[in-house]
């Protein structure tokens, strides 16, 4: 079979969650850049891959893929090597659950409202930062109450859930109001040194 195609930025959370996946596979794969920042805005030849204009999008033997969740499930399904689901089907309803939150009420909190305003903006709006740490702690907090004992999510079997966590959180700690909330939940705070640790996370982090 081809190697897959992915279409995105090296910056990006959700394009990393990806790129995290198919390195946990053992899947070498081609990624194509694209900056949906760029001044001259997006081109049209990517709107026929992801009619959002959003990354990551996918592409495998003619399948074409976007959200990165359908990507990394597909990814895990389509490939071989270690299992990266749960067996049980309440273990993937968790899953799925565990990965929807983020989606719904981490990212935007941690990455956008947090990290982002701190870094980039000037001067930041510290009432939208106070209100990100507000979501990001209910969410660090829901995510150590289904934590199972072990080292991943799902105790001793890595999943999608670690690798869709990982890089938001990577990016949350990039400011000292996330290092130190992560601090406090002391479980979550070594589940991320563990996959900070993989070469799948040390392969995908952006250099500049």
């Amino acid at each position: 079979m081809a190697k897959p195609i992915l279409y995105g930025a090296d910056y990006s959370v959700y394009v990393r969650i990806a790129r995290m996946t198919l390195a946990e596979k053992g899947v070498g794969y081609e990624l194509v850049p694209l900056d949906i920042f760029a001044a001259e805005g997006i081109p049209a030849w990517y709107l026929e891959l992801h009619p959002f204009g959003r990354i990551p999008a996918f592409e495998h033997d003619g399948f074409h893929l976007f959200e990165t969740g359908a990507i990394a499930r597909y990814v895990d399904e389509a490939f071989d090597g270690p299992a990266l689901q749960p067996a049980d089907v309440r273990g993937r309803a968790r899953m799925g659950q565990i990965i929807g939150m983020l989606d719904a009420y981490g990212y935007r909190a941690m990455v956008w409202d947090v990290a982002v305003e701190r870094l980039e903006k000037t001067p930041p709006d510290e009432a939208l930062i106070a209100g990100g740490l507000r979501q990001a702690e209910t969410v660090l907090k829901v995510l150590a109450s289904l934590k199972a004992k072990g080292p991943w999510l799902f105790g001793d079997q890595l999943t999608l859930a670690d690798l869709h966590a990982a890089p938001i959180i990577a990016y949350f700690v990039k400011v000292a109001e996330g290092r130190d909330l992560l601090a406090r939940f002391v479980e979550m705070r070594d589940w991320y040194q563990r996959v900070a640790a993989r070469q799948s996370f040390a392969k995908t982090e952006k250099v500049s």
